[in-house]
């Protein structure tokens, strides 16, 4: 809204104002219809009713939320959410979460999620789905476990995975670093670890604080966003369902949280790539399948070189793709723009990746062996057949040439989507840019 409203935005305002004292709000916040498939100890999986307007397609799609937060950040608001953004295209839809945590859950740790929960889950959609590869969408620690299970299980049947706002070098979170020195002098007997201990876990008001201290600047200048938004709509509606979320967050288990904050936060685990659960040590080079990463562009808990940090780290996949996009750790997820941006790289990633999948990944592991096979054939080779090669050099720029005069064609064809490009390795033009910044 302007400085000096003018007449249509002061309309606007008034209606919007109205209709919140009337209804109690502008968000429209109901849940996208679904149905319980299969649920276990902090284990609900959960498949979206599809639209009846649209035929199923593909390849299932299956999101995984993070620990205390709840699945509204999959499903945040009606035409903001990603769960209806999927479900509208005819993608076969699940969710994985947690339900709610208490005392009795406290000697829970990593492991049961990488072990016993997500395994579960894929195992659940793929059958559910009618046998088909499952594509795995994680946001912020969900991210994180997604990773864990593709590097310790590939007898899973995963077809693709994407990990959205996952730091995995703790150092280069501005909001950790700082106080990391002073957590490493307490050697494991500091008053926090006491704290957990004691209470089973971090309850939902501390989880709560956390959150809210992570984005305090929004939280202080919410109230002035208001008003100068008071014109706008979906902004205001935005702000409704994001609230909400904020005030749904859960617990977390006591033996899960001690793990985190040991391994992760004191011990930044994940920054080498590997990291202990149960009696073994995972290896993030062991992923072999596809990996989709996201970092936004203004989150201060993901920060954009905490969550690249993964990308040299995953030597085993046959793909790694790394995407800059607008947004906070909630908003380059389930944001206004991430419409555009962050589920348009979604779509294009797991279309590239369906049906012939499992395909795909068989032929990336044999590779390396085609390549040896070749170079041993062509060692056995006669002079006379090194020879006859010789020609071989004419007909070969004959055909490069001729390529070459095609291949305009399709850049000129590409070029205008975001994410397009399957040969290239990082990214837009775009997300460079904001990474240079």
């Amino acid at each position: 809204m302007d400085l000096i409203p003018k007449p249509d935005q002061l309309v606007s305002a008034a209606g919007n104002v109205a209709h919140s004292l009337l209804y109690g709000g502008l968000a429209d916040l109901r849940p996208m219809p679904r149905t319980l498939i299969d649920d276990g100890e902090l284990r609900e999986v959960y498949h979206y009713r599809p639209d009846r307007d649209v035929a199923p397609t593909g390849d299932p799609v299956l999101l995984v939320t993070p620990l205390a937060a709840p699945s509204l950040c999959f499903d945040l608001r009606r035409d903001c959410s990603l769960v209806e953004h999927l479900v509208t295209l005819g993608r076969p839809t699940y969710l994985v979460e947690y339900g709610q945590v208490s005392f009795r859950n406290r000697s829970l740790g990593v492991e049961h999620w990488v072990d016993e929960v997500l395994p579960e889950a894929i195992r659940t959609v793929h059958e559910h789905s009618g046998g088909r590869p499952v594509h795995l969408v994680g946001w912020s620690l969900g991210g994180i476990f997604a990773l864990l299970v593709a590097a310790d299980r590939q007898d899973l049947p995963i077809a693709s995975l994407t990990v959205v706002g996952s730091p995995v070098d703790v150092t280069k979170v501005p909001l950790v670093a700082p106080v990391r020195p002073l957590l490493n002098l307490t050697q494991g007997r500091g008053a926090i670890t006491r704290a957990y201990r004691a209470l089973g876990g971090v309850p939902t008001p501390l989880v709560n604080w956390a959150f809210t201290a992570a984005s305090a600047q929004k939280v202080v200048t919410k109230p002035l966003a208001v008003l100068t938004h008071l014109d706008d709509t979906d902004y205001l509606a935005q702000m409704e369902a994001v609230t909400r979320f904020m005030n749904s967050m859960t617990a977390y288990p006591g033996r899960t949280f001690g793990q985190l904050y040991h391994r992760f936060v004191k011990g930044n685990a994940l920054a080498s790539g590997r990291m202990e659960i149960g009696d073994r040590t995972v290896d993030l080079a062991a992923v072999d399948v596809p990996v989709l990463v996201f970092a936004g562009n203004t989150d201060g808990i993901a920060p954009l070189p905490a969550v690249r940090a993964v990308v040299p780290l995953l030597g085993g996949s046959p793909q790694v793709r790394f995407e800059i996009v607008p947004g906070g750790h909630l908003g380059m997820l389930t944001g206004r723009a991430a419409r555009g941006t962050t589920w348009t790289v979604i779509d294009e990633w797991v279309a590239q990746w369906s049906g012939a999948a499992p395909a795909k990944k068989a032929a990336a592991r044999k590779a390396p062996a085609r390549k040896a096979a070749a170079k041993k054939a062509a060692a056995k080779k006669t002079p006379t057949k090194k020879a006859a090669a010789k020609k071989t050099p004419t007909k070969k720029a004959a055909a490069k040439k001729a390529a070459a005069k095609k291949t305009p064609a399709k850049k000129t064809a590409s070029a205008a989507a975001i994410g397009s490009n399957p040969a290239r390795r990082y990214g837009s033009a775009g997300s460079r840019a904001l990474g240079r910044r």
